[in-house]
């Protein structure tokens, strides 16, 4: 399927501007605002190929920069800022893909950004969160501290997680998720944060890969 990929700037309110990326296929079905993870920016190749695989699903997808990775800083920005780079992008999204049906989420840092600025406030015309690997605590350090503010979230999350994610130990998640009710887990056997194998699980990441944007494209179609 062929599709269409445009250069965007983005203007997040008080903040400043940082680029982003509209990926759209003819007919779309819906569209995800994909947000980055805390150690590489929106072009890096997982995001890529993110986006790549859900334009020949039929879904379009708005990646964007948060305000710290377009300035070069190490440090991730503030959550308020955060959120409010996550609020913007969601209003572009929906301005430019009237119509299509608007879910929200993305990588590590960026899902868990989005999060909490849909339990703070919900993201308008947003239907549901998708989450691809979900940093419910840091590396080798499980706890369940992060996952507090889901329970003021309303509507349907997806929770695609590796099983040998070290920021996201099942045994602390599955329970998080249950109490929900709202929330999906998907495991992917022998995943790591980003959804890696290993050579001995007789399977390449790609294929994996494939297994994450088959259930997302499906939980997504899925959606009221």
């Amino acid at each position: 399927m062929t599709y269409e990929t445009t250069d965007l700037k983005l203007d997040i309110e008080r903040i400043g501007t940082v680029y982003a990326i509209l990926t759209q296929p003819p007919k779309a079905r819906a569209c995800y605002v994909l947000a980055h993870g805390a150690g590489a920016d929106m072009r890096h190749a997982f995001m890529e190929k993110v986006a790549e695989g859900l334009a020949h699903r039929g879904i379009a997808t708005f990646r964007f920069n948060f305000p710290y990775m377009e300035k070069k800083l190490g440090r991730p920005d503030s959550p308020t800022v955060a959120h409010a780079a996550v609020r913007a992008a969601v209003a572009e999204a929906a301005r430019l893909c009237p119509g299509l049906k608007l879910v929200a989420g993305g990588k590590s840092f960026g899902g868990r950004m989005t999060s909490q600025a849909q339990s703070k406030s919900p993201l308008p015309d947003v239907k549901g969160l998708a989450f691809l690997g979900f940093p419910l605590h840091a590396a080798k350090k499980p706890s369940r501290e992060r996952a507090d503010h889901l329970a003021a979230i309303a509507i349907p999350m997806l929770f695609l997680q590796g099983t040998r994610d070290e920021l996201a130990d099942l045994a602390h998640l599955r329970p998080v998720i249950e109490r929900l009710g709202k929330a999906t887990l998907h495991e992917v056997e022998g995943g790591d944060h980003s959804f890696a194998v290993l050579k001995k699980s007789g399977r390449t990441n790609d294929e994996a890969l494939t297994e994450v944007l088959d259930t997302l494209a499906t939980w997504i179609d899925a959606l009221a």
